[in-house]
């Protein structure tokens, strides 16, 4: 292994120089550069822009200026010219000095980025300029040594590969057993044990749902009739082609707002500040995983009463209304004190009419038939968010099993979701494990 020499990264790569309007016929018909990927390709675009210009050659190195350390760096190899905005520079590089990959792996090395920080001084700035990159020294091997460790990283990247591969198949996995624990937990294949040990006895809500949801419904209307709930416009009969799937013995379809105390209702979303007051308003992250996150909230400077509907409850069940496909209807359950946070706009809030509780109906919400009922109802002007409204949660069709078999469905469900998060948690620590070695081979490799 030769001894490596410091150079400037000047000495191997020259900027092309020259700046030209948008307008300018220099660059009148060139394909524009769009963005470099972090895996370096870079991708075109007719789209015009009103940023000044510079003109990337064929065989230029051509650098984001902004994500560089990243990875966004690569050889123009086409035989035509295209233009590039100045947030990106572009240079000819010696090609009997610096290997172009071994340069692609040094910009990301942990190396590259203590130099970069000791030169701009002030820390990494936002866009690196080519004065910042180009008087930077560094350490570099003779070209010989340069190919060697490529074919090394090679290797190494391909057993990367390999291993994010299989990482991301165990992801997927996981992801489906969630759901099918969730999708047989509702249709009752998790607990057909329990009903064979608790056979249906008529008129008991602990084995018989009919029996549940009259009891509920007979004390709904005694609250309405003192004054203690609104009453709420009659719900569609349930038609046979909605069902999704066929029901246990014992079990009835319901529709959600049959089983809550009142219609949902949205929230209200008014201007964050940036000072601490008393009044904390979720953002719409703290439920988009489907579980609540305390952390995601903003600051308001507004008086809400404390007897106000927007003020969060233990056990108020949040559905996002508004979201990506993805994410809309996903639901969670708030687990807190009472009057600590109040819900946004883009969510509706509804509780569950006791004895039930949130968190079969929970669950429930969560599986793939309504996840996909959600996702047929969601509608608006704008694609990127689609909306649910009222209706079509209060619409929602529920299989409900008695009361007793609720608990047992809930404890079976919350058990193998244990393992399930366990296993994503390893999972999870491989990736972080395997990223971090690749790290470490960057910077053993670069450390000269």
């Amino acid at each position: 292994m030769s001894e490596w020499r410091k150079v400037k990264i000047g000495a191997f790569l020259k900027e092309r120089q020259g700046k030209h309007k948008p307008d300018a016929p220099a660059i009148a018909g060139l394909k524009r550069l769009n963005k470099i990927d972090f895996s370096g390709r870079i991708h075109l675009s007719d789209k015009p822009t009103k940023t000044d210009m510079i003109i990337v050659h064929s065989g230029d190195l051509v650098i984001s200026g902004i994500n560089v350390a990243k990875g966004a760096i690569a050889v123009h190899q086409g035989v035509e010219p295209i233009a590039a905005t100045i947030h990106y520079s572009t240079y000819e590089f010696n090609d009997s000095l610096i290997d172009i990959d071994f340069l692609k792996r040094f910009l990301k090395s942990p190396a590259f980025m203590s130099a970069l920080k000791e030169q701009t001084k002030g820390g990494i700035k936002t866009e690196i300029k080519a004065k910042n990159l180009l008087s930077i020294v560094v350490k570099l091997p003779e070209l010989t040594e340069q190919k060697a460790i490529n074919q090394k990283f090679h290797a190494f990247e391909n057993e990367l590969v390999a291993l994010a591969s299989e990482i991301s198949n165990q992801q997927t996995y996981l992801a489906k057993l969630r759901q099918s624990i969730l999708q047989e937990a509702i249709e009752g294949k998790l607990t057909a044990d329990w009903r064979a040990a608790h056979p249906v006895c008529l008129g008991d809500p602990n084995t018989d749902a009919a029996a549940l949801l009259a009891t509920i419904q007979t004390e709904k209307q005694t609250l309405i009739a003192q004054g203690k709930l609104k009453k709420e416009k009659l719900l569609p009969p349930i038609s046979n082609n909605e069902m999704p799937f066929a029901l246990p013995e014992g079990w009835v379809w319901v529709r959600l707002g049959e089983i809550i105390k009142e219609s949902p209702r949205n929230g209200y979303s008014p201007k964050e500040v940036s000072y601490p007051t008393t009044v904390k308003s979720l953002k719409l992250g703290a439920t988009t995983l489907g579980v609540f996150n305390p952390n995601k909230f903003k600051y308001i400077d507004e008086h809400i009463p404390e007897d106000s509907y927007l003020w969060l409850e233990n056990g108020d069940i949040l559905i996002q209304r508004s979201n990506s496909m993805d994410y809309v209807g996903v639901s969670a359950i708030y687990l807190g004190e009472k009057n600590r946070f109040i819900y946004p706009d883009l969510m509706m809030k509804m509780q569950i009419f006791p004895p039930l509780t949130a968190f079969f109906a929970h669950l429930s919400l969560s599986a793939f038939t309504t996840r996909q009922y959600f996702r047929r109802q969601a509608k608006g002007a704008q694609t990127s968010m689609p909306k649910i409204n009222q209706h079509t949660v209060a619409n929602t069709l529920l299989a409900f099993p008695s009361l007793a078999e609720q608990h047992a469905i809930v404890e079976r469900v919350d058990r193998l979701l244990a393992s399930v998060n366990a296993l994503e948690q390893q999972v999870a620590e491989r990736q972080r494990h395997a990223e971090q070695l690749m790290q470490a081979v960057l910077k053993e490799a670069f450390a000269g």
